[in-house]
């Protein structure tokens, strides 16, 4: 977890480096010194990986990185965020793609009457929106829907996100 910090640290704090400034070629050893150990790792199709830096559950964000086979940063981004979560395929995604390209989840749940697994990811839209992001799957953990819904968490007392 000391990852989730040293990045939620860098996102929130004006005077330290942009997390997200790494230059494709860069080897790979530099992104942890500067963000930390990451705390998930995924193997990509091509030899790669995908170093991940979440700051879930409470947290809005997580800073994705794909690395070549040989070490070399391919690129690096923020991807809870609308453009990223449009990536998902209803009916060819499965849990592990959702996996994959977000991380674990802020929340999982299952529903017995509905058959459904949610998978919720916590993130901001717009700016000031706090929203969760949810990911639905059936019982052969294969993406059925995705929907948007607002973060009860992050809401005023006043009925306001």
């Amino acid at each position: 977890m000391a990852g989730a910090g040293a990045v939620a640290a860098l996102l929130l704090s004006g005077c330290v480096q942009n997390p997200m400034a790494f230059q494709p070629g860069d080897d790979a050893a530099t992104l942890s010194a500067r963000l930390g150990h990451p705390s998930e790792v995924y193997p990509l199709p091509d030899g790669g990986k995908r170093l991940m830096w979440p700051t879930q559950p409470f947290g809005e964000t997580t800073v994705a990185a794909d690395v070549s086979a040989s070490g070399a940063i391919q690129s690096v981004r923020q991807v809870l965020q609308p453009n990223e979560f449009s990536k998902a395929q209803v009916g060819a995604w499965t849990r592990n793609d959702v996996l994959t390209n977000f991380g674990r989840p802020e929340e999982s749940v299952y529903f017995p009457s509905a058959r459904r697994e949610v998978w919720s990811y916590r993130y901001q839209e717009g700016g000031t929106w706090k929203l969760l992001y949810n990911f639905y799957f059936d019982e052969a953990g294969v993406l059925r829907m995705t929907q948007k819904s607002p973060d009860t968490l992050n809401q005023n007392g006043d009925g306001v996100f």
